[in-house]
């Protein structure tokens, strides 16, 4: 729910995200001048650390420091929670940073949507006890109490609907005011079984979101930080592209040539050889993850052999 989405672990944090490659990064925060990073504190976290890392940009967490250096240059990073990244984003004292955009859209924040990374995706619903909402539906006519953290999102749905209810904010474990003290929340949920555990269900659903790198536009209109903050996003973006594909290396001859190839889902064209002292021919095409077991057996069938998948790293296109 809500509140987790912003919470902060206990404890000591350690060295995490480290670049691969046998180099040993030159850890750095750069100060003054330095583009300015938010990364999110809590549940978001570990994707985002992840997400740097398979970039090649690794992140060191000091114990008890809200200020990790990177092994990018030119990049000053800084700990905050979601809420407070778009805040910061938004106030100009940070450069580009990594949010929700279900907060995004709460703080009706004026940002630039650099890149939804697809991580940590929920929705943000309305959910009553099952008593209340019989067929999926509020009472009409009836006033009723509504809690959330969202209280914009919130009161826009209250209006639209044309429910009559009052709005009593949240601080967290909203999920938990049903039945005594709410009939109504609007909260956000990823899989639903924190609602199905409170014996609520949903009646509505406001907006999809997810983690997703945010730019100020002032910093994209300054033109020695553009450069640098949509070279981030294309680095992230390169890491996105090739979790969802896989390279496929495969041979075929020359008579099941045009059957395999006009199978092959790849991004362009496929690169393709001829093999040393045969008619056939060597193909390597980057191809999607899914659907990828199907598409082996449909290859195999139209006469590929010697297939072979590998996972890469990066795609930049």
């Amino acid at each position: 729910m809500s509140s987790s989405r912003g919470a902060t672990p206990e404890g000591p944090e350690t060295p995490v995200g480290q670049p691969g490659g046998g180099e040993r990064p030159s850890w750095r925060g750069d100060g003054a001048g330095a583009i300015r990073l938010a990364l999110p504190k809590g549940r978001m976290q570990a994707g985002v650390l992840e997400l740097l890392a398979d970039a090649g940009i690794g992140v060191r967490l000091a114990e008890r420091s809200y200020r990790p250096f990177l092994s990018w240059p030119g990049f000053d990073a800084k700990l905050l929670k979601p809420q407070n990244v778009v805040e910061m984003l938004q106030a100009g004292s940070r450069d580009v940073g990594f949010a929700g955009a279900d907060w995004v859209a709460e703080l009706e924040a004026d940002l630039v949507e650099l890149l939804d990374t697809g991580l940590d995706p929920v929705s943000v619903v309305a959910a009553a006890p099952r008593a209340l909402a019989a067929g999926g539906a509020l009472p009409s006519g009836q006033p009723l109490v509504a809690a959330s953290e969202y209280v914009r999102l919130a009161r826009e749905w209250i209006a639209r609907t044309s429910i009559d209810a009052t709005l009593v904010r949240s601080y967290g474990a909203t999920e938990a005011f049903p039945p005594e003290d709410a009939d109504v929340i609007v909260d956000n949920t990823a899989t639903g079984a924190t609602l199905r555990r409170n014996g609520l269900v949903v009646v509505d659903r406001l907006m999809r979101s997810s983690t997703r790198l945010y730019a100020n536009r002032a910093a994209l209109a300054d033109s020695a930080k553009s450069g640098p903050i949509r070279d981030l996003a294309m680095l992230l973006r390169s890491v996105l592209e090739a979790r969802s594909r896989v390279m496929l290396d495969l041979n075929v001859s020359e008579e099941a040539f045009e059957r395999v190839i006009g199978a092959l889902p790849c991004m362009r064209k496929p690169t393709v050889a001829r093999l040393h002292g045969e008619s056939a021919y060597s193909v390597r095409a980057a191809v999607p993850r899914k659907g990828l077991p199907e598409l082996l057996v449909r290859l195999r069938t139209l006469g590929a052999t010697d297939l072979v998948v590998a996972q890469p790293r990066q795609i930049v296109q």
